[in-house]
């Protein structure tokens, strides 16, 4: 088999240049580098490697478990993991099918007042309130519940818990900041960018309180013969800042924007969940090119508070309400 191109395989597995990298620079998969070490291939292991990544994110396996089943050569081990999940996804099973039960005897509650002055007493009952207090969801499950990660089975069973909507993605009004931003063409823009930046912040002793936004820049994607796209970040600084090189101005202009959080660090799913909203929502995505001359999306990192290494990523896209149709 031959050897494929990072922006093959991004195009052909659906996932973007940057999970591929992360995956790699994890340890989960390995690339082979040419000659001049820019361009990475994949080999008919990786890929192989990479398929299974796929499968296992689609059956709701955190990355920190996949890397352990990946890297174990214990079949018992990988038991074990197996079935943590499938107790956490009992669990969940029985919690949602008792919530289901609870809203069918509301409604046949409310169907007995039907023209009355509706009066929420059946959320005052102390029956109800004890057994939904006992009800239990897994951590993995109100991770998933926050980034939209749908399990076909689950979604029929309590499809308003988890269909994506407003709901759970936020809608937030950003105010207008002015940032200092360092963006660049590259094989891997965001590691020289993130540098930059952080070095920019440290000899500035910039207040911890700034933001930090991830940004893209044009060209946007790689390509065969260009292997190079556009990635930067920027950091929110005061009025009064002096903004020296080699970063520039970048003022981020506001307005109304969805979010939504990405704990596992899988980015090309995020935005998957970002353009779903557009589809299944009164929100579409507000591309004003006055306002948002390059690409609009920012994606804001934020220190774990736990100590441990990484961050935690939040995507942000403007957005409007769309308009609607006259019959």
């Amino acid at each position: 088999m031959e050897l494929q191109a990072i922006s093959q395989v991004s195009k052909k597995y659906g996932i973007s240049v940057r999970t591929l990298r992360y995956y790699e620079q994890i340890g989960l998969i390995d690339s082979i580098r040419n000659n001049d070490n820019t361009y990475r291939f994949y080999d008919e292991i990786a890929l192989k490697r990479l398929h299974q990544i796929i499968i296992l994110r689609k059956l709701q396996i955190p990355m920190k478990q996949i890397r352990d089943i990946l890297n174990n050569q214990s079949a018992l081990d990988v038991i074990e993991i197996f079935k943590q999940n499938i107790s956490e996804l009992d669990e969940e099973i029985t919690s949602l099918s008792t919530i289901k039960s609870i809203l069918a005897r509301f409604v046949e509650e409310l169907r007995t007042k039907a023209g009355m002055t509706l009066q929420f007493d059946l959320l005052s009952d102390t029956t109800t309130l004890s057994v939904i207090d006992s009800l239990s969801f897994s951590k993995n499950y109100i991770n998933n519940i926050k980034e939209n990660v749908s399990m076909e089975e689950l979604n029929k069973a309590s499809e308003n818990l988890n269909k994506l909507n407003e709901r759970n993605v936020c809608i937030v009004n950003m105010p207008p900041m002015r940032t200092a931003a360092y963006s660049c063409v590259s094989v891997e823009p965001e590691r020289k960018s993130i540098e930059v930046v952080k070095k920019w912040v440290a000899d500035n002793q910039l207040e911890s309180t700034a933001r930090l936004f991830g940004f893209n820049t044009k060209p946007y994607a790689p390509t065969n013969d260009n292997p190079g796209y556009g990635f930067g970040f920027c950091v929110t600084v005061p009025q009064s800042a002096e903004i020296t090189e080699p970063m520039y101005e970048k003022k981020l202009p506001g307005g109304l924007y969805a979010v939504v959080s990405d704990y596992d660090f899988d980015p090309m799913q995020t935005w998957n969940r970002v353009m779903a909203l557009f589809k299944e929502s009164d929100w579409e995505w507000a591309w004003d090119t006055d306002r948002h001359p390059e690409h609009p999306g920012l994606e804001e990192h934020i220190d774990r508070a736990d100590g441990k290494d990484g961050f935690y990523l939040h995507i942000h896209v403007p957005v409007k309400k769309k308009d609607k149709k006259e019959d």
